[in-house]
């Protein structure tokens, strides 16, 4: 794989509540963008090490423009604004576990459950991946980039795989006997029938209780006497 190894499981218990993130049910996946990461951080470093050295330079200059030292705090405030935007680029990142997969991008994270996902998809062309979302809608996902190749398929295999497993995971508890034809369901079963049967069974017990019996025979009824 390109860029050091492919997309990260970790079996971490951290709870997205605020941003409505994904339970762990299980190892959690995690996908962040390889190429540009780099990019940004090596970038905002460039610019702020330029930006602090042009503060010093220019106090040391002539160039007929007097710098006082609040300039060049300025100066360095300006480089630091600049590479805080460039770190900007570095915050995609995608979690996904077996309930659902949670999309960071620039500046807005979203999470979706796995029965609202239609699909996974990179189409042909484009930059990142997106989730397709009912309604004909569609959500970009820039921590899955093209310019990271192998890692980038990797991670659309795992990620299709994850929703693969959430939609024919079967249901908890089984499916559920159909109730005989001609009862009502939510019925509550009655316990009055049980009561009828048990009292007509010991009326002949006790019958035959009070009945003579003889030495050698059965007890004696009201014919066998006549």
């Amino acid at each position: 794989m390109s860029g050091g190894g492919g997309p990260t499981m970790g079996a971490s218990q951290e709870r997205t509540a605020a941003a409505g993130g994904p339970t762990d049910a299980g190892k959690v996946l995690t996908l962040r963008p390889r190429r540009v990461l780099r990019l940004a951080w090596a970038g905002s470093v460039l610019v702020v090490a330029l930006f602090v050295a042009i503060a010093i330079v220019l106090r040391n200059t002539d160039t007929g423009v007097y710098f006082r030292f609040a300039d060049q705090v300025s100066m360095v405030l300006l480089g630091l604004l600049i590479a805080a935007g460039l770190l900007l680029l570095a915050r995609p990142r995608v979690r996904a576990d077996a309930e659902g997969v949670q999309v960071r991008n620039i500046l807005q994270t979203r999470y979706f459950p796995w029965g609202e996902v239609m699909a996974v998809a990179f189409p042909d062309g484009a930059s990142w991946a997106r989730l397709d979302l009912p309604d004909d809608e569609y959500l970009p996902v820039l921590a899955v980039q093209a310019v990271d190749r192998t890692y980038a398929v990797d991670g659309i295999r795992a990620l299709r795989a994850l929703r693969a497993a959430a939609h024919t995971a079967p249901t908890a508890g089984g499916p559920t006997a159909p109730a005989p034809a001609g009862t009502d369901p939510g019925a509550t079963p009655s316990m009055k029938p049980a009561t009828t049967s048990a009292a007509g069974d010991a009326a002949p017990a006790a019958e035959n209780a009070a009945r003579p019996v003889t030495a050698d025979g059965p007890p004696i009824g009201d014919a066998d006497r006549n």
